[in-house]
């Protein structure tokens, strides 16, 4: 009988050592991924609207330790980001977005038809050399959504 008693004990905890280890396992499973989105802007008249959209997704998660949010900016939209002429509220949405660690990325090909510098775009920015489409292509390869609002 004690044998039994004995075997028993050691029979429920491996089982419950078995359970303990699955329902870990289980958790670590079901905990997100930080996601990786990236915006695509290339009409002025969106640029608040989807200045609007990040700072919500960004709220919506919690802030920004839960996501990583990239902005590709070209054609017309990247009128708005001129320093000399941005209005102060863009300025101060991407003052605090790049302290939270969006990136800012100009297509280098806008920037070169708008005869603009990294220096005439407000503070943060990036340069996507090989062009905007490109940066947002290399983006989805590393596993980045895309959003066009």
């Amino acid at each position: 009988m004690h044998r039994r008693s004995m075997l028993w004990g050691v029979v429920s905890t491996l089982g419950a050592a078995f359970a303990a280890s699955r329902a870990n396992a289980a958790a670590d499973a079901a905990a997100p991924a930080k996601l990786k989105v990236v915006y695509h802007l290339n009409d002025l008249d969106k640029v608040s609207f989807v200045l609007g959209n990040i700072q919500n997704h960004f709220d919506g998660v919690g802030g920004p330790d839960h996501v990583t949010i990239a902005l590709v900016i070209h054609g017309q939209a990247l009128r708005a980001f001129h320093s000399a002429s941005a209005n102060p509220d863009i300025t101060r949405r991407v003052g605090q977005f790049s302290k939270a660690g969006l990136e800012l990325a100009a297509c280098g090909n806008t920037m070169k038809s708008q005869k603009v510098e990294l220096k005439d775009l407000l503070p943060g920015f990036i340069s996507a050399d090989r062009g905007g489409v490109v940066r947002i292509a290399e983006l989805q390869s590393q596993g980045y959504l895309y959003l066009r609002p």
